[in-house]
This record gives C-alpha cells, sequence and structure tokens, in this order.
C-alpha cells in the first residue's frame, strides 16, 4: 500500500518537526508538505471515502454493545490575548537568561569540566585537542575511525511543525530584513524567508550568507540540499561538495538532526557516517572546522566494563583523587567520542551539577526526618521517608501513583513547608490539583496559616506565569519541587528546574517510565534511573479496570487477553486504510456515545502519524465534515473544531476554535484564551479530533480510539502503544488493521535509543546509591 509518506517515517522520533520548509527551494530533495496545516480539503482523504457517515456497521456495533476482550494477539508563540510577551517569547527569554548564568558559572570555574574520567569541558582545551590530531601529534584514527563501527544510521526525522516567528524581533530593522530579502531573491530562495532568517541570523545576516551562504542551514526547515542549490546560485563555479563552509554547515546541522530526534550528542564514527551520507568528501576534516569554529564540541567520556577498574574521580582542580592517573599507571580504559552542540553540552552539565548541589545541600543532621515520620502513612509512606532523608528521589508508576504524590504533597504542607508541584500538561496539572484537594481533605482539613501548594505546568513554571514566584537570586520560592510526568523532561528544561532550586530544597521526580520519551534532546528520567545516584521508590499502586490491566501488562511485554464486561476494552478489525477510517468515524460519532455513554467531544482519536492513508490529517478531515462541517474559512477552521495548538515545539495543548477576527483566530486552549495571529496559524494549529501518541502525552480522555491502519506497522513500538492505550480512562477502542505486527511490537521493539552523557557526568560527581 502505497501512503504519503509513511507513518513511520511521519512520527519516526519525538521532536521531529512535520515536514521541511513549506516553499520549496532550489536543489530541494525531498517533497514538503505542501498542504495547509488543518485544511479538511478533499483532496487529503486516503483510501475509501471518510465522509460515509452512516449509522455504524453491524459488526462494529456488536462489537460495542457485546464487549469484546483485548490482547488476544491480534490487535497502534501565540499572543494570549493582548498580553505583552507570549507564552513562547517568555520561555524563550527564561532559557536565554538560564543559558547566560551557565556561562557565568562556567567562567568562573578554575578546571575543565569533568565526564568520566577524561573530559575536556571547556572549548579551549577541545580546540587543542584538535589541533593536536591537526599537528600529528595524535592520529586523527584515535579519535575519528577511519572504518566507522558498523551501524544502521536513523533516517533523518520528518519535521514537525514549528512555531516560526512571523517577523524580525521589533529591534531588528526593516533594512535588515530587506537586505536578507535580496539575497535570498538572488540566491532563488523564498523571500518569505527573510525575517526568519535575520532573526537567526542576527545583525549583519545578508553579509553572512554572501560570504557563506550555507548559514541558512541555521533556519529551521532548510536542508542541505535546499543549502547547496542556494549556494550555486551565489557562488557559481566557485561552490563545490568540498567546501570547509559547506562541510562545517552540514556537520551543525547534522547534529540539530540529532538532537530533534532526542540525542544530546552523537558518536563520532556515527557522525562520520552521516557525513559520507550526505556527500561530504572529508568529514573529519568537516568535523575538525565545525570544532576549531566552537560550532561543536568533542567530549571523551570513560566506558565502564565488566571488570574494568573504577574510573578514577577528579577533584573540582582536575586532580585525579584515586592517586596515580589511570593512563601513567598503565591503566588503558576505553572511551567514547562524542560530538555534540554546546546548547546542550552545557545543559547536560548544568543538570549533573545541579543534580549534584540538591543531593549534597540538604541538611544530614538537622532531624528534619524525623518530623517526617508522623506524616508517613498508607501507600506513600515509603515515599514520605525517602523524601524526608533526601534531597533527590525518583518514584516510578502509573496514573494511580499520582496518589502517593498528592499525598506527599500533603505532608509537606502539613510540616509548614512551601511545595510546588508541576505537569507536562495543563490536564495534568488539573488531575493533580483534584487529587491534592482529596489528600488535604483527608490530612489537615482544619489547618490554617500554612502555604497552599501551588500547582502548575513545567513550561509555566520555567516562563514564570505559574509558580511560586522567584527570589532576588532567581531561586524558586519553594522547599519542596514535585515534578510530573518526569519522563517528558528534556535536558533543557531539566537544567532549568535544576538551576533554579534554592540550596537545601529538595527534588521528587515522579512518572511512567513505560510512556514516550520527551520531544526535546535527552532521556533525563531514564538516565537518572539507570544512574542510580539517588533513592528510587517503585508505586505498589495498580491503575484500575480492564484498561490499566490492559496497559500494565504491555509495560512488561505483554499483550494479554482482558475481561471486559462493561465494554470497556474493544477491537474492530479492519481490512484496509479507507475501512479504517471509515469505522473511525463511526465511533467517534455514533457508537461510543450511543453504547458508551461518551459524547463525541470527548472522545479523542490517536494514530501512529500525520501522513499516510490513516494518518491526522485524513482523520481529521473526515471527523470534521462529520462533526463540525463548515468551510474552513480562517485557515481551513471554523468555530467549534477541535484543535491542537504548539505553542513551543514538541507542547501541544488540545483546544477548540472559538472566533476568527482581524486579530487572529481565538482558541480557548485548556481554559484559557489563546489568540494566534492569522500568519502563525498554519504553523502551529492543527485540527485535533484525531492526534499522535507524541501529542497526546499527559493528557486523558474518557474514551480513546486507537487507530492501526496496515501501513503503521514499521511506526510501532512498545512505549508507543503503551502511551496510546493508556491515554483512556474508561473505554478504550482499537481500530485494528496491523495484524500480528500489535503482539510483536509490544513484545519485541523498545524505545529507540538515545545518545547522552548525563550518566557520566552524573556518576562523577554523585556517588551512586547502591
Amino acid at each position: 500500500m502505497t501512503t504519503e509518506p509513511s507513518a513511520a517515517a511521519e512520527e519516526a522520533e519525538p521532536g521531529t518537526p512535520d515536514a521541511g520548509p513549506e516553499s520549496e527551494m532550489p536543489g530541494a530533495g525531498d517533497q514538503p508538505d505542501t498542504g495547509p496545516r488543518g485544511t479538511a480539503s478533499p483532496d487529503t482523504t486516503g483510501e475509501g471515502d471518510p465522509a460515509d457517515t452512516g449509522e455504524g456497521s453491524p459488526d462494529e456495533t456488536r462489537a460495542l454493545e457485546g464487549g469484546t476482550g483485548a490482547g488476544d494477539g491480534t490487535d497502534e508563540g501565540a499572543a494570549e490575548g493582548a498580553v505583552q510577551l507570549s507564552e513562547a517569547e517568555a520561555e524563550l527569554a527564561a532559557q536565554r537568561e538560564f543559558r547566560e548564568r551557565i556561562e557565568r558559572r562556567k567562567a568562573e570555574k578554575a578546571g575543565p569540566v569533568l565526564a568520566g574520567t577524561a573530559l575536556s569541558g571547556k572549548a579551549a582545551d577541545l580546540l587543542a585537542a584538535v589541533r593536536a590530531v591537526e599537528s600529528g601529534e595524535k592520529p586523527s584514527a584515535s579519535v575519528f575511525s577511519a572504518e566507522p563501527t558498523p551501524r544502521r544510521v536513523a533516517q533523518e526525522p520528518v519535521r514537525r511543525p514549528q512555531p516560526v516567528p512571523s517577523g524580525a524581533p521589533a529591534s531588528m530593522a526593516s533594512e535588515s530584513v530587506e537586505a536578507v530579502r535580496a539575497v535570498l531573491v538572488r540566491g532563488g530562495a523564498p523571500e518569505a524567508l527573510a525575517p526568519q532568517t535575520a532573526a537567526t541570523l542576527g545583525e549583519g545576516a545578508d553579509g553572512q550568507l554572501r560570504e557563506d551562504p550555507w548559514q541558512l542551514l541555521r533556519v529551521a526547515g532548510v536542508r542541505p540540499e535546499q543549502a547547496d542549490g542556494f549556494a550555486r546560485a551565489l557562488l557559481g563555479d566557485e561552490c563545490g561538495p568540498d567546501d570547509e563552509r559547506r562541510g562545517r554547515a552540514v556537520t551543525v546541522w547534522l547534529l540539530e538532526q540529532a538532537a530533534l530526534a532526542g540525542h544530546t550528542a552523537l558518536e563520532a564514527p556515527a557522525l562520520h557516517a552521516a557525513l559520507v551520507q550526505r556527500s561530504v568528501p572529508d568529514p573529519d576534516a568537516a568535523v575538525q572546522s565545525a570544532l576549531a569554529e566552537g560550532d561543536a564540541l568533542v567530549f571523551q567520556d570513560a566506558l565502564d566494563e565488566p571488570g574494568a577498574p573504577p574510573a578514577p574521580r577528579r577533584s573540582e582542580e582536575g586532580d585525579t583523587q584515586d592517586g596515580e592517573d589511570g593512563e601513567e599507571a598503565g591503566e588503558v580504559r576505553p572511551v567514547r567520542v562524542l560530538i555534540g552542540l554546546e546548547r546542550y553540552a552545557l545543559a547536560e552539565e548544568s543538570l549533573a551539577d545541579g543534580l549534584a548541589r540538591v543531593v549534597n545541600s540538604l541538611p544530614k543532621e538537622d532531624g528534619s526526618a524525623a518530623a517526617w515520620e508522623p506524616a508517613a502513612t498508607g501507600s506513600a509512606a515509603e515515599l514520605i521517608r525517602a523524601v524526608a532523608g533526601h534531597g533527590l528521589v525518583l518514584h516510578t508508576g502509573g496514573e494511580a501513583s499520582r496518589a502517593e504524590s498528592a499525598s506527599l504533597v500533603a505532608a509537606a504542607r502539613s510540616l509548614g513547608l512551601r511545595v510546588c508541584a508541576a505537569a507536562h500538561h495543563p490536564d495534568g496539572r488539573r488531575r493533580f490539583a483534584e487529587l491534592l484537594a482529596t489528600a488535604r481533605d483527608a490530612r489537615d482539613t482544619a489547618e490554617d496559616g500554612r502555604p497552599d501548594p501551588i500547582v502548575a505546568t513545567v513550561a509555566g513554571l520555567l516562563s514564570g506565569e505559574e509558580g511560586p514566584g522567584r527570589d532576588s537570586d532567581g531561586m524558586l520560592r519553594t522547599d519542596l519541587l514535585v515534578v510530573l510526568d518526569a519522563p517528558q523532561l528534556d535536558i533543557e528544561s531539566a537544567a532549568m528546574l535544576a538551576e533554579s532550586l534554592p540550596d537545601g530544597a529538595r527534588l521528587m521526580l515522579s512518572g511512567d517510565p513505560g510512556v514516550l520519551w520527551s520531544a526535546g534532546p535527552g532521556r533525563v528520567f531514564a538516565d537518572l534511573l539507570a544512574a542510580r545516584v539517588c533513592p528510587q521508590i517503585a508505586s505498589r499502586t495498580p491503575d484500575p479496570g480492564p484498561v490499566g490491566e490492559l496497559v500494565s501488562g504491555i509495560g512488561i511485554g505483554e499483550l494479554n487477553q482482558v475481561e471486559a464486561p462493561g465494554k470497556e476494552v474493544v477491537i474492530i478489525p479492519v481490512r484496509d486504510a479507507g475501512e479504517a477510517v471509515h469505522r473511525t468515524v463511526q465511533l467517534v460519532a455514533d457508537s461510543v456515545p450511543r453504547a458508551i455513554g461518551i459524547p463525541a467531544g470527548q472522545t479523542q482519536v490517536i494514530t501512529p502519524g500525520h501522513g499516510g492513508a490513516a494518518g491526522t490529517r485524513v482523520l481529521n478531515a473526515a471527523l470534521k465534515e462529520r462533526l463540525n462541517p463548515g468551510p474552513g474559512r480562517f485557515g481551513g477552521f471554523d468555530p467549534g473544531d477541535r484543535i491542537a495548538y504548539t505553542p513551543t515545539p514538541g507542547r501541544s495543548v488540545p483546544g477548540h476554535v472559538v472566533k476568527a477576527d482581524a486579530a487572529g483566530l481565538h482558541l480557548e486552549c485548556a481554559g484559557e484564551p489563546v489568540v494566534v495571529p492569522k500568519e502563525r496559524v498554519e504553523q502551529t494549529v492543527r485540527h485535533g479530533w484525531a492526534l499522535t501518541a507524541h501529542q497526546s502525552v499527559g493528557v486523558h480522555w474518557p474514551a480513546v480510539v486507537v487507530v492501526l491502519p496496515g501501513d503503521a506497522a514499521q511506526a510501532l513500538s512498545r512505549p508507543w502503544v503503551y502511551t496510546a492505550f493508556g491515554r483512556a480512562d474508561r473505554h478504550l477502542s482499537v481500530v485494528h488493521g496491523v495484524e500480528q505486527a500489535l503482539p510483536h511490537a509490544v513484545a519485541e521493539v523498545a524505545a529507540k535509543p538515545r545518545t547522552t552523557r548525563l550518566p557520566a557526568l552524573l556518576t562523577a560527581q554523585v556517588p551512586a546509591s547502591g
């Protein structure tokens, strides 16, 4: 079956954008997604006619009314009103301030930053190592293997929609934008890229482009083939694949693509192979040029092998603490060479430093742990005791385990502590606030004068729009920070949280390790669990009901048959994608409301990708035609349409359209009004009756319909199935067309690995807790 691109390509990794640039450029080798986001045009429909919305078929109706057990092996920066700063802008400003603070702190360090046993942390040290290779003092083969270890290089992620700036910053003179526009037109590039290019490259952007046309690759959505065409138009005969500027730019672009796929760095052989694939004739020279210019950094992390002596720890001054240096003592420890972008290197180092400070700054002998003991009752007793005695604690469990986190927050409040809890999504914030109200009612209904816990989203906490506020030093005013949905923390968000905690504050990270990882680079929660540098408390509270039983089995690689007497789980077999679309519309619009009693507005469709014959585009077009038909006067949207709004890359918030006027598209997301300017609608708003699993992380609905068309088989993995099925509270329907690919994915296909440095950085600073 041919598809639009395959669902696997559409959602190969969390955090990857959806498509290339909307306008095609010279030299483009890929076909961008040129259809407008969210339109319900007839040409987006797949096989069959999804607009056919007759009564539910007899087979499907019988399945709902009779109930079928699952798992038999046959089962996939807008402006808010007229406020000064948008949420996205506030978050970006917070990130800029955070990075400036990191750079100041790094500049104050006397010695190099350590990772494992032989990390060169500062750019000067790294450049010296590179020059040693260039001068012949050290053979290049020892750093960049001439014959890289055979491994399959992952396909480049397909870009998902990103909030692209509608124009240059206010401070950017219109003359600068016009100068950039002139260079773009001369090179045959879309002039619509001018504001974004000027904002990305900064002052003198037009001169930078004339001197080095491949700088265009720094603009989001531009691909090497397109930059090559632009360079040929500007440079003529001077342009060639062996141009040093091209090699350097492609190196940085590959590292950025790796970050979109979740990696904070790439191993040298993998980067070498990717450069060869991109027709860079001398990959070693390209990497060394990027290092010399400071566009990338190189690291060496010691590899721990069974039976190898422990790595010597280094002091802040850089001296080994175990006596002789391992190399001088004749010990040769294997290392891996990693290449990464500075922003993620700094974030990982800052996170390790911040977590080490959290672990070590908690007073050990002040009697505070004893004060918690009376509160350590019920299923949360173990968690409360762990938090009482340690600065950093990890808590794992499903949705039901949130009640234990709520009990912890209530216990901390009863001791008079300032407590803040942060969830990944506004829906998670709402659900935790409800649990917290219940926990407080059970514990301290008569208490007065103690600070109320604050419940926020992680994004709102970091941007300053939510949370307890900050003191004069920029630290959060809290004694205990509880972070829910911790697997969704990317490396930069986690580093900002750790840097924001005052000395003596406690940090508890809680989440379900089985769900999909963060949209941004890193796998913070999984790395912390693997590093074992703090107590880990596993919840023993199972998620209730047939859906909870089914999802729990998926978490350990088993697709089990479950009893569903109340039609909590239903399987709808389909032959092809056209039938999958038809059955999905029937389920949402008719069968689930009639047989289960859940209205269409509370039923969410989840499918593996945006493209394909039963991807979100096709399903949203069909569902809109049935549930809210209209001409789509404003960018394909009408009042009442369900949408997914993406204020920043990797973070989607469901909502609905209220109206459209000259100010833009008016939405309501998580109970709050949002206005999206007209020029940003296409980039940040999609129809939302159907979402991908990555878009749905952190949200729960009363009913969920998971669509698994035949072309989605390659996109399935255990974390994907676990996440998609786990979004349902009361009812789960599975439109099943992948045959044995589903049980195979659950049993055999684990999460795609991500290359990170956090475990090595942590173990160098914090001893393992055992």
